[in-house]
């Protein structure tokens, strides 16, 4: 029996560079498990949309889909505007929704590689204080998350690991940097916890202008790509499971 198609349900955005880093993830993802069919749809402003790749898959007589979230936290478009999207795929479709790739440790390992590729060592951790810097959002179960994140972070080593964001919610990037400057971390790093560029990242980047380090968004890290896998196969097992039975 054929495995689910992979769909990774981006966001989209007027940024070339966000759709250029959604594909380079998928990219990565193929090579990690050859032969797993995964497609990309995007909610908005990008070609091709969910809509258009689930009709296409439906034509090829695909039935089995994992619709996955590439998002970070659990807010509105994991709750409304997904959801509504599979709800109008073609009736032949059976579609399963995978978790969005947060919280999860890979995330984690993710930040350490891009600050590590930003030039910290291991050596600067107990002086260097992180703005954990995410795009926002109005949900409370998503800043709570961020919150969270932080506070594990922090118990890892760091001088200090403060949330910000750059939409919605408060403290934003640079009052973040600030507060870590006056609790006395000798370094400031900005660790975007954000997949592609685009222009909350912009407006990320800005406000870490008074910071010693800016990390690279997350990207097609393989850290990530392993989450993605990872949702994939959580969203895929009730149906093994059934099979088995």
């Amino acid at each position: 029996m054929r495995d689910p198609v992979l769909l990774v349900v981006a966001h989209g955005s007027r940024d070339p560079r966000h759709a250029a880093t959604v594909h380079a993830l998928v990219r990565r993802v193929r090579s990690l498990r050859p032969g797993l069919r995964v497609e990309t749809g995007f909610l908005d402003f990008n070609v091709p949309s969910v809509q258009a790749v689930l009709e296409s898959l439906a034509a090829e007589g695909v039935r089995d889909v994992v619709a996955l979230p590439l998002l970070l936290t659990r807010a509105f478009h994991a709750k409304a505007d997904i959801p509504a999207v599979l709800r109008d795929a073609p009736p032949r479709l059976r579609i399963r929704q995978a978790e969005v790739l947060g919280p999860s440790p890979l995330l984690l390992s993710a930040l350490e590689r891009r600050l590590s590729e930003a030039g910290l060592t291991p050596a600067d951790r107990s002086s260097t204080g992180v703005v954990l810097a995410s795009a926002g959002s109005t949900d409370p179960e998503a800043i709570a998350v961020i919150a969270d994140i932080a506070r594990e972070w922090w118990h890892t080593g760091w001088c200090a690991v403060r949330p910000a964001f750059a939409s919605a919610s408060l403290p934003r990037t640079e009052d973040a940097v600030r507060e870590l400057r006056e609790l006395g971390c000798s370094t400031v790093a900005v660790a975007p916890y954000v997949l592609a560029p685009g222009f909350l990242p912009d407006r990320i980047a800005r406000g870490a202008a008074g910071a010693d380090v800016l990390a690279e968004v997350l990207g097609p890290a393989p850290e990530v790509a392993r989450v993605l896998l990872e949702r994939y196969d959580a969203a895929r097992a009730p149906r093994l499971a059934a099979v088995g039975a």
